[in-house]
């Protein structure tokens, strides 16, 4: 899905309000501009245009969830690594995971499918959604992610993501 300018007015906040708000706090990351990625695969292909030399970087998938109790998370894994729905509720200790609709997910993001991020816990954090991050960020030097919209992917440094959570309030689950 690539967001018309309709779309991006429903958001309860842009990107480039994100990224002044990262500016304010004194986050650094590098910016890049694209086309629209909807899926792992569309990224891959213009990975080699931003990728710098002899980095540690991992480059995400993100998945929004929510189980059968209704609560909501945000899985944010390597992106190779295989999904099973089943295994991993088991190692969230929850049962009945699903994908939220792209309804709830602008509802409790602020994002629409294509974008998901965890950025998108600036949003996340005051509607009571869960984040789980993979534990290979711990080893990376740098995270590559949307700022709330598929058409631009941002680099962080690990501790610049780290103290982006601390600032927003969100607790970091690893998985």
């Amino acid at each position: 899905m690539n967001a018309s300018p309709q779309d991006l007015d429903q958001m309860p906040r842009s990107s480039d309000a994100l990224l002044a708000q990262l500016n304010e706090w004194g986050l650094d990351y590098v910016l890049h501009e694209h086309v629209a990625l909807r899926t792992v695969e569309d990224a891959k292909q213009v990975e080699a245009d931003i990728a710098v030399p002899g980095e540690n970087a991992l480059r995400v998938k993100n998945l929004y969830l929510r189980d059968k109790k209704k609560r909501n998370y945000l899985v944010t894994l390597e992106q190779d690594r295989a999904i099973d729905l089943k295994a991993l509720g088991g190692e969230l200790g929850v049962g009945g995971l699903s994908f939220g609709s792209a309804d709830r997910l602008m509802q409790n993001l602020g994002v629409l499918p294509g974008a998901v991020t965890p950025l998108a816990m600036v949003n996340g954090v005051s509607n009571d959604v869960w984040f789980f991050m993979d534990a290979a960020a711990k080893e990376a030097d740098a995270i590559y992610m949307h700022p709330l919209v598929n058409t631009r992917t941002i680099a962080m440094k690990r501790a610049d993501l780290m103290a982006f959570f601390d600032r927003v309030g969100c607790e970091v689950n690893w998985v």
